[in-house]
């Protein structure tokens, strides 16, 4: 099966997708992954696709936690990722909210806050990918409008074998035919 030279994306979101949703998961020491999902992230490596993480962090707006323990999240995960052989090649996030406790966060319908694309958007860009080689793997539906809104092909994780799911996102988007 020969594999196309085009680059191609998957977004993961990240709570209920890659780990298990608890509200406002922030803490190292209490992620818990999605069965599957390191395993899935490595699929993507290893057949050279970018895997970027695209998530709403409101709570950081609202004042439950500080950019800080985000990224101490986030390099947990990433740590973990990476002893099981794979690796997440950007993350984004969006910490505004029209609500924020913090003013330099409230923002209404901020660009980037899905179900608005500027996560996805900007990730393509970074990337040079198109958006016709990206697909976005989402549990709810500002994951779908997000994904509607970039030009990217959503695909709604509604739990279950999320390295099935990714395997068969990546058949379709490495065997499809380069534009001649």
């Amino acid at each position: 099966m020969a594999e196309s030279s085009r680059k191609f994306m998957v977004i993961f979101d990240r709570d209920g997708v890659l780990n298990v949703d608890h509200g406002y998961d922030f803490e190292p020491e209490k992620l818990e992954w999605i069965p599957g999902a390191r395993a899935a992230v490595v699929r993507v490596n290893a057949a050279g696709g970018v895997a970027v993480i695209a998530t709403n962090q409101s709570g950081i707006g609202r004042g439950y936690y500080a950019e800080a323990d985000m990224e101490a999240f986030h390099a947990e995960m990433l740590r973990q990722l990476g002893a099981a052989g794979g690796r997440m090649d950007g993350v984004y996030f969006c910490p505004f909210h029209e609500d924020a406790a913090e003013a330099r966060y409230r923002f209404a319908d901020h660009p980037d806050r899905k179900p608005n694309p500027g996560m996805l958007v900007r990730a393509l860009a970074d990337f040079g990918v198109a958006a016709g080689d990206a697909v976005m793997i989402g549990d709810k539906p500002s994951d779908m409008e997000a994904a509607r809104r970039a030009g990217v092909r959503g695909v709604f994780y509604r739990g279950g074998d999320l390295e099935a799911l990714v395997a068969s996102e990546l058949a379709r988007l490495t065997n499809r035919a380069a534009p001649t």
